[in-house]
């Protein structure tokens, strides 16, 4: 029988968390369970519980975040940046589901239960909130995301046809140019879980998806034979848990399949 297990300091082990209580003249409180680690001390992983006065607090989780971080406990360290959902810094799981603290509305959470915030699932944790995520990196780079062209450069920019730029761009901006690289699709996907040393999963595939899609790039054949692999691309089993839970709205699975299709029709 096959047995999984979580990377270390990736679950809490019964640990029970510190309580920060707001303001008793605080009249919209709202709750947030927090998953905590440090590796500067040896203590297990626990979730600590942080009450704020929403009055004083922005309306998404990531300003509730940065409120506890200023106002009741500096030690708390999670990544964020442009707070647009353009950089894809802030991606944790919050409530069970992978997306960006800076996009998800404190509104959009249970309004009956404490809003439960943890990294990003079967990541190894760096500290508190942040994922080690070196690997993911590296297999991005792996599939070389730039253009590659023998023929010589213009005089000035490689042109593409307005269609052809929707293709990568999407109509509705839900093109595979469009992922940002927050990796809440990867950590989201079982087939990633079990075969991540081998399998580049949904965000990276989805991103040489976009390079060999780009009738600029000269490069396609090379691109597939090096994707034409056993664990590379065919681990993904289309669960649909990468699309799901893209906060961008794009479509992994479906560009996985576009891949899967490209070799298909130049076997024959």
């Amino acid at each position: 029988m096959a047995e999984f297990t979580l990377p270390k300091n990736s679950e809490y082990k019964n640990t029970k968390g510190k309580e920060h209580k707001a303001s008793t003249e605080a009249k919209n409180k709202k709750s947030f369970s927090v998953y905590r680690w440090s590796p500067d001390d040896d203590e297990n992983p626990r979730l600590d519980n942080y009450e704020i006065d929403l009055d004083k607090c922005g309306p998404m989780v990531l300003d509730a975040l940065i409120y506890i971080k200023n106002n009741i406990d500096p030690t708390l360290t999670f990544r964020r940046s442009c707070r647009e959902g353009i950089c894809g810094s802030c991606a944790m799981n919050i409530d069970g589901t992978n997306t960006l603290a800076c996009t998800k509305a404190i509104d959009e959470c249970d309004s009956k239960k404490d809003v439960q915030i943890t990294p990003l699932p079967h990541r190894p944790v760096v500290k508190d909130l942040v994922p080690d995520l070196n690997d993911m990196y590296a297999q991005y780079a792996s599939v070389e995301p730039w253009l590659k062209a023998d023929s010589p450069a213009p005089q000035r920019e490689r042109l593409q046809s307005p269609e052809d730029a929707d293709r990568l761009n999407g109509h509705d901006g839900h093109g595979p140019a469009m992922c940002i690289l927050c990796y809440c699709c990867t950590t989201s996907c079982p087939s990633y879980w079990w075969n991540g040393d081998k399998y580049l999963g949904p965000s990276t595939l989805l991103q040489a998806s976009r390079w060999i899609d780009d009738t600029r790039d000269e490069a396609t054949g090379e691109r597939l034979d090096d994707l034409e692999d056993p664990f590379k691309l065919y681990r993904c089993h289309t669960i649909m848990n990468c699309t799901s839970t893209c906060p961008k709205g794009l479509n992994p699975a479906k560009e996985i399949a576009n891949i899967k299709k490209k070799i298909a029709e130049r076997q024959h």
